[in-house]
């Protein structure tokens, strides 16, 4: 069923976590302020409380403020509430950006006060968030459903210290990717830096020299039934520059909901407010006119002060992007089969979003990042950017969900639709079906060593680990069939 273009007001907004107290004195030093204040504290007690247990807890640096991900809570959402859900998941993220904002303006009295964070940032944020909360729950309730008990739990945002690890929410569904990437070489705990001129990231610690990565890359066996051809499809690099910091899977009828910049290619119509049939419609750039599909992902940008025409509007400086937007220098986009199986055809207007770009905050559950170097592809990183050595390249790749539940193009999560394959064997959850594996590699000629990071949510610190991908299938059936076909004789085909 095709999705209506909901022309909603547009909401400054973004589960972001507040990178605070990243936040630099002129000449460098962090600010300390103290994180013994928890959300679930009365803001109200006494000062001399308050002095009391700031003697009891040393001060920490407040990194960035934790917020609970409402959007991963709501596997199961009526189809009456999807457009009131999506405004206020939108307004949420609009709030926490508002508060990131003003911790950042106020870094001065963060420093000096030790409870201006709880009390003038969290406090307040708590209370806008229940408000929201609540009117989602009602939405849900209006059209039928049962809003998840744990959401009212979830309105508290908590200030995070540079060692704190995120936090594994139990209600977000686990999704381990079949090959995403292993943990590089252990680093200090990140610390903030001024990359790009905003001060919140990212940090000499995240990154690290491809050739100390041990090679780690494994997949799993073809067996008897396997799919083992590939549909390669060949859509440009973005180099017409077509960016928008929108993000019409998570919040469709929304300006800027996705708070970074993001790289397109295929389908030219994208935006916030296309519809499957602003999708159906619209050119695309991939030699083969059939494929309308649309690919796009966070820009990739160097870090060196350089500003550009973004460096004061949503998405870029105003969201702390910052630098000169990267075109890559080859994009791959390539169809796998499946280890176990044929594959099915994808169904037109499947959504499938691969990643988290919150990690940061939410942790690894979702996470799906893979960096590397050319001539290094068997070693690749998932919480570090790669320093690669002169005359190799950066890598980006990214391997999608491909076995889906043979029913529904999207879900109120935007994930329990689709899931990744066994990382051992290669099959299918049960009750899901193998699609073709869509598989992204980006590459880039950037400088050797440190100086680049991927845009992300400002609380998100342009951490590598919140690299992510979006595809939305609008092959045209017949091409799609061939797509199938193609993969499942063992035939490689464009």
């Amino acid at each position: 069923m095709g999705r209506t273009s909901r022309k909603r007001r547009s909401s400054l907004a973004t589960r972001m976590t507040i990178a605070s107290a990243a936040l630099l004195l002129g000449g460098g030093g962090l600010i300390a302020v103290n994180v013994y204040a928890s959300a679930h504290e009365d803001p109200t007690q006494d000062q001399g409380q308050t002095q009391g247990q700031e003697q009891q807890a040393p001060q920490q640096q407040v990194m960035t403020i934790d917020c609970p991900d409402v959007g991963n809570a709501l596997p199961d959402v009526p189809g009456g509430a999807r457009g009131q859900v999506d405004g206020e998941l939108a307004t949420l993220d609009s709030q926490i950006t508002e508060a990131y904002q003003r911790l950042a303006s106020n870094r001065d009295a963060a420093a000096q006060d030790p409870g201006f964070v709880q009390n003038s940032i969290l406090g307040p944020l708590k209370d806008k968030r229940g408000a929201v909360l609540g009117r989602i729950g009602e939405d849900i309730r209006r059209s039928g459903g049962s809003p998840p008990q744990q959401l009212d739990g979830m309105a508290a945002c908590t200030g995070r210290a540079p060692d704190q690890p995120a936090q594994q929410p139990s209600q977000q569904p686990s999704q381990q990717p079949g090959n995403s990437a292993s943990p590089s070489a252990s680093s200090p705990p990140s610390q903030p830096s001024t990359g790009g001129g905003t001060g919140n990231g990212p940090a000499a610690s995240d990154f690290v020299d491809i050739r100390s990565v041990r090679p780690d890359v494994r997949a799993p066996r073809n067996q008897r039934a396997a799919s083992r051809g590939t549909f390669t499809t060949s859509c440009g690099r973005n180099a017409n520059g077509k960016f928008n910091p929108d993000n019409v899977i998570v919040a469709p009828g929304v300006s800027n909901g996705a708070h970074h910049m993001h790289d397109y290619v295929g389908n030219q119509a994208t935006d916030a407010f296309a519809s499957d049939d602003d999708l159906a419609n619209g050119r695309t750039s991939c030699r083969n006119q059939g494929d309308k599909s649309t690919y796009y992902w966070p820009v990739l940008r160097l870090q060196n002060g350089k500003n550009e025409a973004d460096a004061n509007a949503p998405g870029g400086g105003q969201d702390k992007n910052t630098g000169e937007i990267q075109t890559p220098s080859s994009v791959t986009l390539k169809f796998d089969g499946n280890a176990t199986s044929k594959v099915v055809a994808m169904p037109r207007f499947l959504r499938i979003i691969t990643g988290d770009a919150k990690a940061f905050t939410n942790g690894d559950a979702n996470a799906n990042a893979s960096w590397s170097c050319t001539g290094f592809e068997n070693r690749q990183l998932k919480d570090k950017y790669p320093i690669c050595p002169r005359g190799s390249k950066v890598v980006r790749t990214f391997r999608f969900q491909s076995c889906w539940d043979g029913t529904n193009t999207d879900s109120a999560n935007h994930r329990t639709h689709v899931a990744f394959e066994d990382p051992r064997t290669g099959a299918c959850p049960a009750g899901f079906k193998a699609i073709p594996q869509l598989v992204q590699r980006i590459v880039y000629a950037v400088p050797p060593g440190p100086g680049f990071a991927v845009d992300s949510f400002p609380e998100q610190l342009h951490k590598p680990i919140t690299d992510h991908g979006d595809f939305i299938n609008v092959f045209d059936d017949k091409l799609m069939q061939r797509v199938a076909s193609c993969i499942n004789r063992g035939q490689n085909c464009t």
